[in-house]
């Protein structure tokens, strides 16, 4: 049975000087389905075609089930691409567009019937199947476009921000077929996304790139609630966390938060001084009511308020940071003005200033805060 198992290993593209992707080195196993999440210019794309092999790393090794496929041709990979701009050919049917990439297997034609008719009742386009691209709607087209690399029956799929092109609601009802499908072939996706909604809605795993290097790998979940830097901490989540800088001392053995208007014990034990920016989720804040405590609390001037229907946003500033926080919509109205809000401490992330990457607590024989190269194998987290 085939499989799709991607390891990669130090793989570096370099164009003219400039190092898009940085001695990468990831494992995609039979099955996932991988979301490449970053920012523009981040390397996600770069690195997904050095997968496909339309583009030649400058250095490193690819392998698919063992292979060393690193110096083989796109065709010889048995991996398909779906397109962005979905690459159909305008002058033929969609029939004639699914079919096309069995036409160099020199099947009979009762068989690549078989196959192009099982794809498009999986996709449900066997009533579009006489139209050409230019009178399908835009869904209709990324599906054909799917269609066309399923009909391959390949090792994995690669998928290069294969929604960008439609409208909301048709993204969203995409998205949701794209996981649907997934599921049912049970076959190794990777796919390339700036999108974050659709990799917490889609993926198994979420690489995060930042700068052509891997910030985290984990589950959306992990990703979420135990972002492994500052900048994982700032791209996932809409709106953003709440990052704001603060210092980490040890007061009377205990170790403390200190920050601008606030200081805080957070557990016994000791450390050396951290400067360090502390976060929290913007559904973690709210806003103190009088007589009201928090464990960590702070002054905020709310400038804004946004009714987003089912939540609301509130906006403003604490000590020259712009922060935000999210709740239900309903409760008691707040008012724009300085207020005080608050969270608990089992809701505070911890990142060294100097190198943004997340700290843990680890208990040992001599308590420290330390750095935690991989959350997923972080000792302790912060509690």
């Amino acid at each position: 049975m085939l499989m799709g198992t991607i390891e990669i290993k130090g793989l570096t593209r370099e164009f003219k000087g400039t190092v898009a992707v940085d001695q990468v080195d990831l494992t995609i196993r039979d099955g996932e389905l991988v979301v490449l999440l970053g920012p523009s210019g981040c390397g996600k794309t770069t690195l997904l075609r050095m997968i496909a092999g339309i583009l030649e790393p400058t250095s490193g090794t690819i392998s698919l089930d063992g292979q060393d496929i690193t110096d083989l041709p796109a065709k010889k990979r048995d991996i398909a691409m779906v397109f962005q701009s979905y690459a159909l050919y305008p002058h033929l049917s969609a029939y004639k567009n699914l079919a096309f990439p069995l036409a160099s297997r020199r099947l009979g034609k009762a068989e690549t019937d078989s196959k192009v008719q099982a794809v498009a009742a999986s996709l449900e386009l066997s009533e579009l199947l006489d139209r050409k691209p230019k009178q399908l709607s835009g869904g209709q087209r990324q599906r054909v476009a799917v269609g066309r690399a399923l009909v391959r029956d390949p090792r994995a799929f690669l998928m290069d921000e294969p929604l960008s092109n439609l409208d909301a609601t048709l993204r969203t009802q995409t998205r949701q077929e794209l996981v649907r499908l997934h599921r049912k072939l049970g076959t190794t996706f990777v796919y390339v996304t700036h999108d974050q909604v659709e990799a917490m809605t889609m993926a198994t795993q979420i690489v995060v790139l930042n700068h052509g290097r891997i910030e985290q790998t984990g589950s959306p979940s992990q990703v979420y609630d135990q972002p492994a830097s500052a900048f994982v901490a700032s791209f996932v989540g809409s709106p953003a966390m709440n990052l704001m800088p603060a210092t980490v001392v040890t007061q009377a053995q205990t170790v403390c938060l200190a920050g601008k208007g606030f200081e805080v014990r957070l557990w016994p034990g000791q450390t050396e001084p951290i400067d360090v920016t502390f976060g929290v989720r913007p559904e973690h804040l709210r806003v103190l009511s009088p007589g009201e405590e928090a464990e960590i609390e702070f002054l905020m001037a709310v400038d804004s308020i946004e009714n987003l229907g089912h939540e609301e946003a509130i906006y403003g500033l604490a000590e020259g940071t712009r922060i935000c926080l999210r709740r239900p919509r309903g409760w008691t109205q707040v008012r724009l003005g300085v207020r005080r809000v608050g969270f608990d401490r089992r809701h505070l992330h911890l990142f060294e200033r100097a190198s943004g990457r997340r700290l843990e607590w680890v208990p040992d024989d001599v308590d420290r805060l330390g750095l935690a190269d991989d959350v997923q194998q972080a000792l302790a987290g912060v509690a």
